[in-house]
């Protein structure tokens, strides 16, 4: 049996529950591109891109004949949806680099990106929810479109740096873990249970890293005027 055989049918079971091992591996490579990316690496990335599909193959459980029959479309759609945004984060962040070892210095979005933010988190949970209960998505379907949305917006705002995407990802775990428990998926439950505390920990980080670096940079700009002011 090779390898990616072994991946696809390997299951864990606790008591009566049956639990995949790309299910856990999966939501494992997604941690681990969340502490990437605190850190502003850019191999956060690729990590994430291996995460997200082992996930995608979970998420539509029947149509890959898993233990667990539940499509979750939000679910496996985001990770579609983090594929082709990783690509652009990771592009972004390497040109962002330079020479320097991280990727991005984190800054807080405008006004108007927040209200874009938080019209396009709840708009888009709006007009998604009738799609995904038309496709058959699980019950309450509002809960599995707000979690698309969240990601896919968590995800952009990473990516241009912005300090409130970790707070994004803290409203997208509120709701991902009573839908993932209704659902049957634990392992994932967890997993959201243990990234709203993560990330919260992430906000506070990037805003330190912010207030940091701005006040780095307030003070070059006055050593720099000062000839000038001498002058």
């Amino acid at each position: 049996m090779n390898v990616i055989t072994w991946l696809f049918d390997a299951q864990l079971h606790i008591g009566s529950q049956t639990i995949l091992w790309r299910e856990i591996i999966g939501n494992v490579f997604g941690l681990i591109c969340a502490i990437g990316g605190m850190r502003r690496k850019s191999w956060a990335w690729p990590v994430g891109i291996i995460g997200n599909l082992l996930l995608l193959t979970v998420f539509l459980g029947a149509v890959f004949h898993t233990p667990n029959p539940t499509n979750l479309l939000g679910q496996a759609g985001r990770q579609i949806m983090f594929l082709i945004v990783a690509v652009y984060g990771w592009i972004r962040w390497h040109q962002s680099r330079g020479g320097q070892a991280v990727a991005i210095s984190p800054r807080w979005a405008s006004g108007k990106q927040r209200i874009f933010l938080v019209v396009a988190l709840v708009g888009g949970t709006a007009i998604l929810t009738p799609v995904f209960r038309a496709l058959g998505s699980f019950e309450p379907v509002w809960a599995d479109a707000w979690i698309f949305m969240g990601s896919l917006l968590a995800t952009y705002g990473m990516a241009r740096g912005w300090v409130e995407f970790w707070l994004i990802w803290v409203a997208v775990d509120a709701v991902g873990v009573p839908l993932l428990v209704s659902a049957g998926y634990y392992a994932s439950a967890f997993m959201y249970l243990f990234y709203g505390a993560f990330t919260l920990i992430g906000f506070f980080v990037w805003w330190r890293i912010n207030r940091v670096e701005s006040a780095a940079r307030a003070l070059l700009d006055t050593d720099t005027a000062m000839p000038v002011l001498r002058g």
